[in-house]
């Protein structure tokens, strides 16, 4: 039985009149450059040639479906891909005052969490999103999905930490703080590899979360997730355990490594924080099991990750040391694809090599299938990026593939993914 993940993700609110005037809105303009949809791979997708007729030597250079780098996202207020009884998922994530919490005066545990649960709410935020969609639309008139997340206020002057997925491909961004104050905000950069986004406010009285160490979180510590379930439940309060830590799951494709909490999570609660017993905040929640007789299976990235993600985002605009192999690849997995592309086998197919980069120099060739990378088969597009997902640019990889016949090994040096502008 095939276990499914999904964002816990909501966009309740949508908009079924188009804006006057047309399409209105514009990209905030952050104080960074906007980040990279992900680490792999050369950025936007050649178009991909007609196939040929006729041998399926010529055209085996033409192959099927090409890689998205870090093509785990949707957009900002409006999940595509969902029904709309599962609309886009967004969460209130709350944060802790730079102060440590102490335990309750009669040493109970629920006292103690009352104080969690009281402590973190100054560093809560709504982020509020618009996103013009034609999706449904009479004759195809844009119409403005609206959805309610959340995201975690992260340096006093008003930068906050969200989900790449809650944010991306909004037009438009609001944050309403806990006291109700409420601002425009600007998009400084998001990286959907790892599903973490960061947002700027122009303030600078605003309470930080204090950040705990992820590296020390053990199964069985009591934690407390906050969040915004179902998109109108802002301060909503839960708590539980931590299930389990570095447990990889794949998120609309994209390998993870995440901490497992039985703390209730539901729809909504993506970009909530995960605290522990002291108030801190451990990890933020962004995803949860899809199947139906699930329950307790919640997700949260590692506080650490987040951290070293918003930091690349504010400093440079995109995550800096993601590795590169310098192709983009399409995916061959059906007979009639195959059939469709004259190629003799399914599987994943070199579509471009980029010059000048580590698999030019290597040798990959257009057509060459991808065997395994670093001794990792490869049996779909998201094996490619998963498998550099803990290495960096710099670093050398064994590339096998089959190229007319024959087996061959290349080894890659990988280059450095540049910013997306």
């Amino acid at each position: 039985m095939e276990n499914k993940w999904e964002y816990d993700y909501s966009g309740i609110y949508q908009n079924p009149t188009p804006p006057a005037g047309g399409p209105a809105y514009q990209q905030p303009a952050g104080p960074g450059p906007m980040g990279p949809i992900g680490p792999d791979l050369s950025g936007q997708q050649p178009p991909m040639p007609a196939p040929k007729k006729g041998r399926g030597k010529k055209a085996a250079l033409a192959v099927a479906a090409v890689l998205l780098v870090g093509a785990v996202s949707f957009g900002g207020g409006f999940a595509g891909y969902t029904l709309a009884s599962k609309a886009d998922r967004r969460v209130v994530y709350q944060s802790v005052q730079p102060s440590p919490i102490s335990n309750a005066d009669d040493g109970s545990l629920a006292n103690g969490l009352v104080n969690v649960a009281g402590a973190v709410s100054p560093s809560v935020v709504v982020v509020t999103t618009d996103k013009l969609v034609t999706d449904g639309s009479f004759w195809g008139v844009p119409r403005v999905a609206s959805g309610a997340g959340s995201g975690v206020i992260y340096t006093q002057d008003g930068y906050i930490i969200t989900n790449n997925h809650v944010i991306e491909g909004a037009q438009k961004i609001s944050v309403k703080l806990n006291d109700g104050t409420e601002y425009p905000a600007a998009l400084v950069g998001t990286d959907p590899q790892t599903d973490v986004a960061v947002i700027k406010v122009e303030a600078d009285d605003l309470v930080p979360a204090v950040l705990g160490d992820s590296d020390t979180v053990q199964v069985g510590e009591t934690v407390v997730a906050v969040g915004n379930p179902m998109g109108t439940l802002g301060g909503t309060v839960t708590n539980g355990i931590i299930s389990a830590i570095n447990r990889s799951i794949t998120v609309q494709g994209q390998e993870m490594s995440l901490m497992q909490t039985n703390a209730a999570v539901s729809p909504g609660n993506s970009g909530g924080g995960l605290f522990n017993a002291s108030g801190e905040l451990i990890g933020i929640v962004n995803a949860k099991s899809a199947g139906e007789n699930a329950e307790g299976l919640g997700f949260a990235i590692p506080v650490n990750t987040a951290r070293q993600v918003a930091q690349d985002l504010m400093e440079h605009g995109y995550v800096t040391g993601r590795p590169v192999l310098g192709v983009v690849v399409r995916n061959i997995l059906d007979p009639q694809t195959a059939m469709q592309y004259g190629v003799s086998s399914m599987g994943v197919y070199v579509q471009e090599v980029v010059p000048g980069s580590g698999a030019d120099n290597a040798g990959v060739k257009v057509g060459d299938r991808v065997l395994a990378v670093n001794g990792k088969m490869i049996e779909a597009s998201g094996d490619v990026l998963n498998a550099l997902s803990t290495l960096s640019a710099g670093d050398t990889v064994e590339m096998q593939l089959a190229r007319e016949q024959k087996i061959l090994t290349v080894s890659v040096v990988l280059g450095e993914k540049p910013a997306e502008r």
